[in-house]
């Protein structure tokens, strides 16, 4: 046991100085105000360093043709960076934090950078535990997640920019983190239970003046709070041992104990903002709307082009700029990239669907489970929140991808921001199942159907082929090649496993460099 933990550990320990090392890279190579928003960002640094007041956004701060002008021009010295103030309604955590770093350095952006890049590896951290956590007795899960978040290109350049995502992403863990203990631990007595919700408030109030595309820890907050009462609950009504019952007042104190002291943190930022853009638009984005005029609208877009080239541009797009499209979204990678984590990307999203179909992760496989559970606390008198907690915790992480996910979508309702990264608040719940999914079609069993699957693409491209006399080459070879790998899978040693595990975690970190070198400054310089 001592042995493999200290495996576990070394190879955690090798992820993260390879992360920040690689953060370093990034953050020195590429050029001046080529990560997306950057100029904003720290104009507001420098504002608030120089003035010690908060900026307010005001019409013109999106100089639309002159971004527009400065970007295809790549930044040159002649021309400022001071005009491009949009960013200016953002909540003040990160730029409170980055004012100090703006002092010591004199303003230079690369130490600003490197605080990102700093924050990220402790992301990587939080990440780690909170896989643990739901499986601790998977490492490789955990450390499969981690790679995944450290190490996905596109992820990895926003990191090592002058942002406030990086921070956002790593408040949202915690809370994350939280609140999966909270579920797996129940209600084991009343002071620990007070004491963490109080530190989850208090996590939860640091959210809310960091960025609102973090804002998914509120409903993961709530329903790990509603959670954890209604556990206490059932065991206040099914053991008899509890002193008083867990009553619907207990609930209502479970709940002002937690967003209580996290409206106290955010109150006197959304008292601000009331004052200063309105009280119907206490979080700015209302009036961030009105000022970035220039910036494509969706229902143009649809009445200029249609329903089907912007769908088309949606899906092609947000996979691309998920992966990695560069600068202000126009670096991208070579196609044959995009191909090849398209068909892993498929391989793995097969592999999970199956993996959730196989362990029975449906409502009435945690129906029975928790019938069960419930029998046995009858006659031990144990506690609810001793059983079920893994898949009560997926559920949270669950409320954490679709929250994401729909302020995406509700973003793009209004605007044409076809870009990826804008889900990479959710970026460990994806990693985690992105790992699940290539563990399960790592299984021989899954790997001879996956295989299948991939010898009947094989053949369907080979007759469009035919057909059209247009060969679509790299696909009928990665495929083939994909078919070929899962194939002999089951014959291959088992001492294996774990490099076979690795191997696209590896990838992507050589994607990285790959993308730095080959993409990113050649094109960008």
């Amino acid at each position: 046991m001592t042995n493999t933990t200290s495996t576990v550990s070394l190879i955690l320990a090798v992820l993260l100085l390879t992360y920040l090392g690689m953060g370093i890279l990034y953050a020195l190579y590429t050029p001046a105000w080529q990560v997306p928003d950057e100029p904003a960002h720290y104009n507001y640094v420098r504002h608030l360093a120089e003035t010690g007041c908060f900026p307010v956004l005001q019409m013109g701060d999106y100089p639309h043709e002159y971004l527009e002008e400065i970007k295809a021009r790549r930044f040159p010295p002649d021309l400022s960076i001071a005009p491009i103030r949009y960013e200016f309604h953002q909540p003040p955590l990160y730029y409170l934090l980055a004012v100090p770093v703006f002092w010591l350095s004199g303003g230079r952006p690369l130490p600003l950078r490197l605080l990102s890049v700093a924050l990220g590896g402790v992301l990587l951290l939080v990440a780690y535990r909170v896989v643990r956590t739901i499986f601790p007795r998977r490492s490789a899960l955990a450390l499969g997640a981690t790679a995944f978040v450290a190490f996905v290109p596109m992820h990895l350049a926003m990191t090592a920019g002058v942002e406030n995502d990086t921070l956002a992403e790593l408040l949202l863990a915690i809370v994350a983190l939280l609140s999966v203990l909270h579920v797996a631990e129940g209600s084991e007595g009343r002071r620990g239970t007070w004491r963490r919700l109080a530190l989850l408030g208090i996590v939860l109030g640091l959210v809310l003046v960091t960025k609102t595309t973090a804002y998914a820890a509120v409903p993961v907050t709530l329903v790990a709070v509603v959670w954890e009462w209604r556990i206490a609950y059932h065991a206040s009504r099914i053991t008899r041992h509890a002193s008083r019952p867990e009553g619907w007042r207990s609930l209502g104190w479970r709940l002002l104990a937690t967003f209580g002291p996290a409206l106290g943190i955010a109150l006197p930022w959304y008292v601000r903002n009331g004052v200063v853009y309105g009280w119907s638009d206490v979080t700015g984005l209302r009036w961030h709307d009105a000022v970035v005029v220039g910036q494509p609208r969706t229902a143009e877009w649809i009445a200029r082009y249609g329903w089907g080239d912007f769908l088309r541009r949606f899906a092609d797009f947000s996979f691309k700029s998920f992966w990695g499209v560069f600068g202000w979204m126009g670096v991208f990678l070579d196609s044959r990239i995009y191909l090849a984590l398209g068909l892993l990307s498929a391989v793995v999203a097969v592999g999970f669907l199956a993996l959730v179909a196989r362990r029975g992760w449906s409502r009435a496989g945690r129906d029975a489970r928790e019938k069960r559970g419930l029998k046995e606390l009858r006659e031990t008198g144990g506690n609810p929140g001793e059983r079920g907690g893994t898949w009560r915790q997926l559920v949270l992480l669950g409320v954490w991808v679709g929250w994401t996910a729909l302020q995406y979508l509700a973003y793009n309702v209004t605007f044409v921001q076809h870009q990826g990264r804008y889900l990479f608040p959710a970026l460990m719940p994806i990693g985690l199942a992105f790992a699940l999914g290539w563990r399960e079609a790592l299984r021989p069993r899954m790997s001879r159907w996956l295989a299948v699957l991939l010898g009947f693409l094989v053949l369907a491209l080979a007759v469009v082929g035919l057909v059209t006399g247009d060969w679509p080459m790299w696909s009928l070879v990665f495929s083939a090649a994909g078919a070929l790998g899962l194939f002999i899978r089951p014959w291959l040693p088992r001492r294996l496993d774990s490099l076979l595990f690795a191997l696209p975690f590896i990838g992507l970190a050589v994607l990285d460099l790959v993308s730095l070198f080959v993409f990113i400054v050649p094109k960008l310089s």
